[in-house]
């Protein structure tokens, strides 16, 4: 050995030949005096039982449901101890010094700490009650602990019934205008509806107000203080959907959240779910979708745990479900599951004594959003409205009610405003309905133009020609009959209005 260790190994002291001793007889004198200066003192095994408890803790027991401590002792600690955290403290390894525990006996001031073998294996825990009842004593912490707890019920309740807002219905049976034969049925329809939990499946052509029922109905029943959840099925990517219904588990797959998201039907647990366009679901989420109509529970994407629900679905479609079953393009199943409550909502031209109530309706929403002046419609507007088809309903109603308001001034809509925004209608006899004046006539149809021969020298003119001076023409005639709007024209060629600054140079090309 060299003499530089030499001299340093003679520097450090000898351990005593009782050193072993010494440490055993402190850490009994140590866990002697925890026992009886602390207010009690339990130990647990590695297995969470507890295998001893200090003659203080024993004052405890009648306050947790125990007559002594036979009945306390060698029981898991999570079974008597309500709001425990050893078993954390085992798991961990780490202590906890200092936390409040709240139970049915009380609160109390308390620390855990890990117990530990010769080889640093964790092997039970020790739990301290340091104090009890520290309200007493530690009044400042107590009771700022108690503001902080008591702001985060009050954020927690806050962000609820926000949310739980923002999911209710915002339309009830009575939103949905008219006094007609038909509309009085689906308003009677929908009431009957409103009374189960059965699903329901509104049938209709786009525009016909199928989500204002919808809400209505879910209003009107008996789940109205829960959430109304919609989605509109062809608006979501089909890759996305099945995400969007049953939720995501925490980190699923790359990029997905680390808390996971909960899909639609986790959110309208206890209300409704409306499923909007569900004759646009694709056929490999058609199954999943039935399974979770007939067992009421859902599996997160990426989850092996299943999550019951409780859920009333309403449905609704512009498609013939029936004829795409038939086709094998729907599933025949769900198609029988989703059709329990069947309900049929009229198209506009079924209904039209309602177009007065409704248009009325329609421009005072209008103007109120626009912040405009009030409207309201000349008796010849009303006549050329409901001499219209409207085969998008409600929505082409508002659409052109909308435009007369934005490209006009007057606050008596006539039929002249109108006209520009409508398609062409028909009579009973199939003539064309034209505006002349303030009156409507049908106006006869054209003359059929005279048969060519295949040499007329018209038609041997270069073919660029003649569709210019076809356009020339279709210019001139939208121009005239909306009096040189050229928005206005635009729409009845059904073309953009850049589209027609970019033919009017041919108007000069005579």
């Amino acid at each position: 050995m060299p003499a530089a260790a030499s001299k340093n190994a003679s520097l450090i002291p000898e351990l005593p030949a009782d050193a072993d001793g010494v440490l055993r007889m402190a850490a009994q004198s140590l866990f002697d005096v925890l026992a009886q200066a602390t207010e009690g003192m339990m130990v647990v095994d590695r297995s969470h039982r507890i295998v001893w408890i200090s003659e203080g803790y024993k004052r405890f027991l009648p306050a947790l449901g125990f007559g002594d401590e036979t009945e306390f002792v060698g029981r898991p600690v999570e079974e008597v101890v309500p709001n425990t955290l050893i078993p954390q403290v085992i798991a961990s390894g780490k202590p906890m010094l200092i936390d409040l525990l709240t139970n049915r006996a009380g609160t109390f001031l308390v620390t855990r700490l890990p117990l530990r073998n010769e080889a640093g294996e964790v092997i039970g825990a020790l739990g301290l009650v340091l104090l009890d009842h520290p309200e007493t004593t530690m009044q400042p912490l107590i009771s700022k602990f108690g503001r902080l707890q008591q702001e985060l019920d009050d954020t927690r309740r806050q962000l609820a019934a926000e949310q739980s807002k923002n999911r209710r219905s915002k339309h009830t049976i009575a939103s949905f205008i008219g006094s007609s034969a038909p509309a009085l049925e689906v308003k009677r329809q929908a009431r009957r509806a409103a009374l189960s939990s059965s699903t329901v499946l509104l049938l209709g052509e786009t525009g016909t107000g199928k989500e204002l029922l919808a809400h209505a109905i879910h209003a009107a029943s008996r789940r109205a203080h829960k959430p109304l959840v919609s989605i509109n099925i062809a608006a979501v990517p089909d890759t996305l959907l099945e995400a969007e219904f049953f939720g995501v588990a925490p980190g699923a797959y790359t990029g997905a959240d680390r808390k996971g998201r909960e899909g639609k039907f986790k959110l309208a647990d206890g209300g409704t779910l409306f499923l909007d366009e569900i004759g646009d679901m694709p056929t490999t989420l058609q199954s999943k979708l039935l399974r979770v109509l007939q067992e009421q529970e859902v599996e997160p994407l990426g989850s092996n745990t299943v999550i019951p629900v409780d859920v009333r679905v309403i449905a609704a479609t512009s498609r013939d479900l029936g004829a795409m079953v038939a086709a094998g393009e729907f599933r025949a199943d769900l198609y029988y599951r989703l059709n329990v409550l069947p309900l049929r909502v009229p198209a506009l031209r079924e209904r039209l004594d309602d177009i007065e109530a409704l248009a009325e309706a329609l421009l005072e929403d209008i103007v109120r959003r626009a912040g405009m002046a009030s409207r309201s419609l000349a008796p010849d507007a009303l006549e050329l409205l409901m001499q219209q088809e409207w085969p998008g309903n409600i929505r082409e109603l508002r659409n052109v009610l909308e435009l007369a308001c934005l490209m006009g001034d007057e606050m008596l809509l006539q039929a002249a405003q109108l006209a520009p925004y409508l398609k062409p209608a028909t009579d009973t006899t199939g003539r064309n309905v034209a505006l002349a004046g303030s009156e409507l006539r049908p106006v006869p149809a054209p003359a059929a133009p005279p048969a060519h021969s295949p040499d007329d020298a018209s038609l041997l003119r270069p073919l660029a020609e003649q569709i210019a001076e076809l356009e020339r023409s279709a210019l001139r005639a939208a121009l005239r009959a909306t009096g040189g709007n050229k928005f206005a024209a635009a729409k009845l060629l059904c073309m953009s209005r850049a589209s027609l600054y970019d033919k009017l140079p041919l108007l000069t090309q005579e």
